[in-house]
């Protein structure tokens, strides 16, 4: 039997970075990472209707955008009952 997802990344959150074996990897430099670019998630535009005080907590709670937040909040749900 496989392991979900969720314990697999519980098992790593647990590792000590000075336990991971880095041998097999060859080292980069500035020049490798020269030009490298992040790409972000693509994020799927949504119309959510939400209640005026949900919204407004959400804007107090953080300096980024709300709307990353409840995103965060709800991936977080999401993971957590995803069985």
């Amino acid at each position: 039997m496989s392991m979900s997802r969720e314990e697999q990344l519980k098992i790593l959150g647990q590792i000590k970075d000075s336990d991971i074996d880095y041998s097999d990897i060859p080292a980069t430099d500035a020049k490798f990472w020269q030009e490298a670019t992040v790409n972000p998630p693509i994020k799927v535009p949504v119309t959510l209707q939400l209640d005026p005080s949900v919204v407004a907590w959400y804007k107090q709670q953080s300096s980024q955008e709300y709307q990353t937040l409840i995103n965060a909040v709800l991936e977080k749900y999401m993971l957590e009952h995803n069985c």
